[in-house]
């Protein structure tokens, strides 16, 4: 596992919504990571800005795409971040999806080979985790890795990677939650969010079909089953819930993706998620 300590709730947010104001507050209200999601460019000038901006946050990328940044340009930055600002980075690295890289072929071979310059630039295992969904490459993030961080997953993924990964592992599930204790506009953000995407995309729908989920389940946006389990929307105690049902299948760490309505800042939500998660 790492020796970094991420706390057991952190934040998930898109580099493009992310500044050193919200790292502040976020680091306030008792998160112990904030990852940064949106496949960042390899130069992580936004986790720069980020980590100068706080005290003692921890700092991860969800993910560095593989496939978009060179391993040696990845560990040069990941070098930089760390002897700056005292081992508070995690670098997060994934092969993306085939439909976003023309360039996608070989992809556990790619990741392989990827891990390995990683090692050969002096980044050690204990600094980096690894995007996993499937047994294969959750295996490999146990023996290359400090452990996963699987994204749009439910916490019976959860419990199956715990059991590929082994104990001593890192597993830091991402989980979106929608606070909406209205079930048809809390489904219906949670829709907003999921099936645009991440549904049309195959790595994640082999996944989901590997825990169960057939095809009309992931047809047309989505069932309303679907969505319930990948999105956790409700009240406060419901969304604090699912969180903890990640923690107890075996999660060591949660990445709350809290998805708001177009221009509804997020920190409100934030807060009061904190304050029922008892963060501080």
């Amino acid at each position: 596992m790492t020796e970094i300590d991420v706390g057991r709730f952190g934040i998930w947010r898109r580099d493009a919504e992310l500044d050193g104001e919200v790292a502040r507050k976020v680091e306030g209200l008792g998160y112990g990571t904030v990852w940064i999601g949106g496949s960042p460019d390899g130069e992580l000038d936004i986790a720069e800005r980020l980590l100068a901006a706080t005290d003692h946050i921890v700092v991860a990328t969800g993910i560095v795409n593989m496939w978009a940044t060179p391993a040696e340009q990845v560990a040069a930055s990941y070098h930089r971040l760390n002897d700056r600002h005292g081992g508070r980075f995690l670098l997060g690295v994934g092969i993306g999806h085939p439909e976003a890289s023309r360039e996608y072929r070989s992809p556990y071979g790619t990741i392989v080979d990827y891990l390995d310059r990683l090692d050969a630039e002096g980044v050690p295992v204990s600094g980096r985790v690894l995007a996993a969904l499937g047994p294969k490459v959750l295996r490999l993030a146990a023996g290359r890795a400090a452990g996963a961080h699987p994204y749009l997953v439910t916490p019976e993924h959860t419990r199956r990677a715990r059991a590929e990964l082994g104990d001593g592992r890192l597993l830091a599930p991402e989980q979106k939650v929608v606070l909406d204790a209205d079930p048809a506009r809390g489904r219906a953000l949670g829709r907003s969010s999921v099936a645009g995407t991440y549904l049309k995309l195959r790595n994640y729908t082999a996944n989901l079909k590997r825990l169960g989920w057939t095809s009309d389940d992931i047809a047309d946006g989505g069932s309303d089953a679907l969505i319930d389990a990948l999105v956790a929307h409700g009240g406060p105690a419901t969304a604090a819930a699912r969180l903890t049902e990640h923690l107890d299948a075996g999660a060591d760490h949660v990445a709350v993706q809290l998805l708001t309505a177009p221009g509804e800042d997020v920190l409100p939500g934030l807060r009061t998620l904190a304050e029922t998660l008892g963060l501080r």
